[in-house]
C-alpha cells in the first residue's frame, strides 16, 4: 500500500476534509459518494478514499449497488443476521439465475481485482464451492472460484459451524485475481452467473480494482527459500522446515531471506528473530496451509513468546499470508502474525483467512504494522495484548474481522503510548472498529471507521475486560487522544443488552474511567443508534471539541452512567429523536458547555424507560430502521425438516407453578414439564426460534408415564416476527394426550414465517392448568 500523506497540516476545519452534497437531506457530508446508481442503490457515504483520513489504498473501489446489473438489490438493512447488514454501505446485489451479472466500469487502469461476495452455507455447515464468470467487455476472461467455507458462523460466542443453531452471521468473503494485462479506464468488467447448480445465489457487495506492480526481485545478498533451501513454490510439498531453516540461517549470517513468486505450504509457525523476511509482493509471494492432522497448527509468522525472551529487529514485508481457518477456537494460536516482536516492522503484507491478522502478546516495545491489508478474520484484525508499548498500526486497511478490527487490551500489564493512525476499519462482524481496553497515553487518530455490525461501536475507550484496572496500572490513564477520525454508520444493537451502542462510546465496567480523553476534529455520520454513549460504572474527563454529528438513529447523547464531559463547537443535525439526549442518571452526569454548540443539548433530557426503534438515514435519504426480520430471507440457510427448532431456545411463560418453569418444555426431556398457575386460564408459552422460520409442524408432549391420565387441552398456536404482533397459525381446538399413544399431539401449520412461536391454553380436562413437557417446532 502507498504511504500516508506527509507534511499535511493536522489541524483543519471539518468542512475542508472532503465534501459531498446530499440533495435529499440538504446537508454537507465530508465523504465521497459512490458512482451513479445503476442498480438503484440508496446513496450512502463510502469509507474509502476520504482525503487525509484512513488508509491510502492502492485500489479504486466500486459498490455493486451502483453498478450495472440485472440482479436484485438487497438492503439497506442494518439488522444483525440479515445478509445486507454485513455489506459495505448495508446494500448489495444478489444474483440467482444463469446470465445474471454485476458489471463495473473501470475508472482507472487496472490489472487486478478483488471482490467481496457471499454464497449460502451448505446443510453440513462446511460451506460450498462454486465459480463466477469474469468477462471483459463482453468476452470471457476466466472462471473465478468462490466459496462459503470461510463464512457462516452460528450460535453464541465464540460461535460454531452448526447450521442448526441460531444467529447465522459472518456471511461474506473476498477473493482476488490478476486480469492478465492492464485494462484501460472505461473497460467493462462483469461478474456473471453461469450456473446455479453449485450455489443457488451469489451476492456481490463490491469490487476493488488496482494496478499491481511487477514482482520485487531478490535483494542483494539475500538467501532464497527456493534456490538455497529447496522450498516448494507450487505448494504441493510442506515447506515449513525449509523456510524455517532459511530464516535461521538469515539470522546467523546477518542476511535477508527472500520468498520468490509462488504459493508455499506452511503448516506451523515460522519463528523469526533478528532477520528480514521479504517477498516479491503480496500478490506474488504467498504463505498458506494448515496441518492436516493437528488443526491447532497452521501458517503463521511469529516472534518468540515473551516468556522465551521475545524477538527483536525483525522486518516482515511484501508477501501474503492466506490461511485456511474456518472456525474460531480462542485457545489456538492460528494467527497470521504473533508472539513478541520488539523494534520490528511489518510492511505491505496481506493477511487473510487466519484467526487474527496479528495478535501480539507482550511485553514488547516499538512494533509497527504499516501499509497492509487485513481481511476476513475469524477474530480480531490486530490486538496489542498485554504490555505492548510505543507500537503502531498505520495506513492499514481492515475489513470483515470476526471481532474488534483494531484493539489494544492491557490485560495485567500496561499498554503505553501506542497509536492507531491513518487506518480504514470496515465491517467488524462483532464488537468495535477500533478500541482500547485500558492503556496509558493512547492515540487513535486520522482513521475511518464504518459499518459496525453488532455488539460494539466505531470507537471505544473502556476499562473493560479482565486485567484492566488501576491497581495493576492497566486502566485508561494519562491522555487518550482521538483526533480527526471519521465514523460512518458506526455503532449498532447489542443483542445481549437489547439496546443500541453508540458510534463513540465509553465504559467503566471494571472501575470508573477517570482520565483525560480528548475527542477532537471528528465527524460522526449516520450513526445506527446514538452518536455518543457512556455506560457502566462512571466516565470522567471526556472532552469533545470540533465534532460534527450528522445523522443518528436514536440520540446524539445516550447517557447511562455518571461522570462528566465538556463540549465545545459540537454540532448535531438529523437526530432521530426530538429530544437529542437520553439521560436517566440526571445530575450524576455533568455537562459543561463551551461555545459553538448546537443541536445536541436539551434540559430536561429524555428518560423514557424504553428504547426507541432507530431511524436510519443511509447517507442522507431518510428511512425507518426496520424492526422485524424479512419473511423471505435473501439467502437459503439450510433447514433440516427433522430438526427441532425450539429445543434449547429462550422461552417465556405467563406463569408457572412450583418447580415447573417454561424451560422444562424446551429442554429435550419429555419427562420434565411446564405447568402454569392453577385455575387461571388462559396461559401461554412463547419460544424464540432465533430467526424467522417456515414452521410447518408443532409437536406437543406430556410425560409418557402411565401415571398421567388421558386428558384434552384446548389450545391455539400463534406466531410473530417481532414478539409484539401475533397472528393465529392454528385456531383454538381440543387436542387429546393419551399415554397409550405417547402422550403426544401433532399440529400441522401452513409454513408462515415465524420467529416467536406461542401456544395458548384455555382449558385442560385433566388438571386446572396448562401443561407441556415439550413444545417442538419443525419446518417439515
Amino acid at each position: 500500500m502507498t504511504a500516508p500523506p506527509n507534511g499535511t497540516s493536522l489541524r483543519r476545519t471539518l468542512a475542508a476534509t472532503v465534501s459531498m452534497a446530499l440533495a435529499a437531506a440538504g446537508t454537507l457530508v465530508a465523504v465521497a459518494l459512490a458512482p451513479e446508481a445503476h442498480a438503484a442503490g440508496v446513496p450512502a457515504p463510502s469509507p474509502v478514499g476520504i482525503s487525509g483520513r484512513g488508509a491510502a489504498v492502492p485500489f479504486k473501489e466500486q459498490e455493486a449497488e451502483y453498478a450495472a446489473t440485472n440482479g436484485t438489490l438487497i438492503g439497506p438493512d442494518r439488522l444483525y443476521g440479515h445478509l445486507p447488514s454485513e455489506a459495505s454501505g448495508r446494500q448489495a446485489v444478489t444474483l440467482d439465475a444463469p446470465g445474471e451479472y454485476v458489471e463495473f466500469t473501470l475508472t482507472a487502469p487496472a490489472n487486478a481485482m478483488s471482490f467481496r461476495y457471499s454464497l449460502p452455507d451448505n446443510a453440513a455447515g462446511t460451506g460450498r464451492d462454486a465459480s463466477l464468470d469474469l468477462k471483459v467487455d463482453g468476452n470471457q476472461l476466466k472462471s473465478v472460484p468462490v466459496t462459503s467455507k470461510y463464512g457462516w458462523y452460528y450460535g453464541g460466542y465464540p460461535f460454531n459451524n452448526n447450521p442448526g443453531d441460531s444467529n447465522p452471521h459472518h456471511f461474506y468473503d473476498e477473493t482476488r485475481t490478476l486480469l492478465g494485462s492492464t485494462l484501460p479506464a472505461g473497460t467493462k468488467v462483469r461478474l456473471q452467473v453461469s450456473s446455479t447448480s453449485a450455489s443457488p445465489t451469489f451476492t456481490i457487495d463490491l469490487a476493488d480494482f488496482e494496478q499491481v506492480g511487477a514482482p520485487i526481485g531478490k535483494p542483494s545478498g539475500a538467501l532464497d527459500v527456493v534456490s538455497d533451501f529447496g522450498a516448494d513454490p507450487t505448494g504441493a510439498a510442506d515447506s515449513t522446515a525449509k523456510i524455517q531453516a532459511a530464516v535461521d540461517a538469515g539470522k546467523a549470517q546477518g542476511r535477508a531471506v527472500y520468498i520468490p513468486q509462488g504459493t508455499f505450504q506452511v503448516r506451523d509457525h515460522i519463528v523469526v528473530d533478528q532477520v528480514t523476511l521479504a517477498g516479491a509482493g503480496p500478490w506474488y509471494s504467498v504463505l498458506t496451509g494448515r496441518d492436516p492432522v493437528n488443526r491447532a497448527k497452521a501458517v503463521g509468522v511469529y516472534g518468540k513468546y515473551a516468556n522465551q525472551g521475545g524477538s527483536k529487529n525483525v522486518t516482515l514485508k511484501d508477501f501474503a499470508i492466506l490461511g485456511d481457518i474456518r472456525e474460531r477456537v480462542d485457545d489456538d494460536q492460528l494467527n497470521a502474525i504473533g508472539g513478541a516482536l520488539s523494534n520490528s516492522t511489518v510492511d505491505n503484507v496481506w493477511l487473510q483467512h487466519t484467526k487474527c491478522g496479528a495478535w501480539m502478546d507482550g511485553p514488547m516495545d516499538n512494533f509497527t504494522i504499516k501499509n497492509s491489508r487485513i481481511l476476513d478474520q475469524t477474530a480480531d484484525g490486530v490486538n496489542f495484548h498485554m504490555g505492548v508499548t510505543n507500537s503502531t498500526v498505520t495506513n492499514t486497511f481492515v475489513r470483515n474481522t470476526g471481532d474488534d478490527g483494531l484493539a489494544m487490551w492491557a490485560e495485567n500489564v500496561p499498554n503505553v503510548k501506542n497509536k492507531f493512525t491513518y487506518n480504514t476499519v470496515i465491517l467488524p462482524i462483532l464488537a468495535n472498529n477500533i478500541v482500547t481496553y485500558g492503556g496509558k497515553d493512547i492515540t487513535i487518530s486520522d482513521n475511518v471507521m464504518a459499518d459496525t455490525v453488532t455488539n460494539g461501536g466505531g470507537l471505544h475507550v473502556a476499562n473493560r475486560y479482565p486485567g484492566v484496572n488501576s491497581g495493576q496500572g492497566t486502566a485508561v490513564s494519562g491522555t487518550t487522544t482521538a483526533a480527526r477520525n471519521t465514523l460512518i454508520r458506526a455503532g449498532n444493537n447489542d443483542y445481549n443488552w437489547q439496546f443500541g451502542v453508540g458510534a463513540v462510546w465509553f465504559s467503566g465496567l471494571n472501575e470508573a474511567l477517570d482520565a483525560t480523553v480528548n475527542i477532537t476534529d471528528t465527524e460522526i455520520l449516520d450513526s445506527s443508534y446514538a452518536a455518543i454513549m457512556n455506560i457502566e460504572g462512571a466516565t470522567k474527563g471526556l472532552h469533545f471539541e470540533n465534532v460534527r454529528i450528522d445523522g443518528a438513529g436514536t440520540y446524539a447523547l445516550q447517557i447511562q452512567a455518571p461522570g462528566n464531559a465538556s463540549f465545545t463547537n459540537v454540532t448535531a443535525t438529523h437526530i432521530a429523536q426530538s429530544n437529542p439526549i437520553h439521560n436517566c442518571v440526571g445530575s450524576g452526569f455533568v455537562i459543561t458547555r463551551g461555545t459553538g454548540n448546537s443541536g445536541w443539548y436539551a434540559d430536561p433530557p429524555a428518560c423514557t424507560g424504553t428504547w426507541p426503534d432507530p431511524k436510519w438515514t443511509n447517507g442522507g435519504v431518510p428511512g425507518g430502521g426496520p424492526t422485524t426480520p424479512p419473511t423471505d430471507p435473501p439467502t437459503d440457510p439450510p433447514t433440516d425438516p427433522t430438526l427441532n427448532l425450539a429445543k434449547g431456545r429462550p422461552v417465556t411463560e405467563t406463569s408457572h407453578t412450583d418447580v415447573y418453569p417454561a424451560t422444562k418444555a424446551v429442554d429435550g426431556d419429555a419427562n420434565t414439564y411446564w405447568e402454569s398457575a392453577n385455575n387461571a386460564f388462559p396461559q401461554s408459552l412463547t419460544v424464540d426460534l432465533g430467526a424467522a422460520q417456515a414452521v410447518k409442524r408443532v409437536v406437543l408432549k406430556l410425560p409418557p408415564a402411565t401415571a398421567w391420565a388421558t386428558r384434552t387441552q384446548t389450545l391455539s398456536v400463534l406466531g410473530s416476527t417481532d414478539n409484539s404482533t401475533f397472528t393465529t397459525l392454528k385456531p383454538s381446538a381440543g387436542y387429546t394426550f393419551n399415554p397409550s399413544s405417547g402422550n403426544t399431539a401433532t399440529i400441522s401449520l401452513g409454513g408462515t414465517a415465524t420467529r416467536y412461536l406461542r401456544v395458548t391454553v384455555t382449558g385442560n380436562t385433566g388438571w386446572p392448568a396448562a401443561q407441556l413437557s415439550e413444545l417442538e417446532a419443525y419446518t417439515g
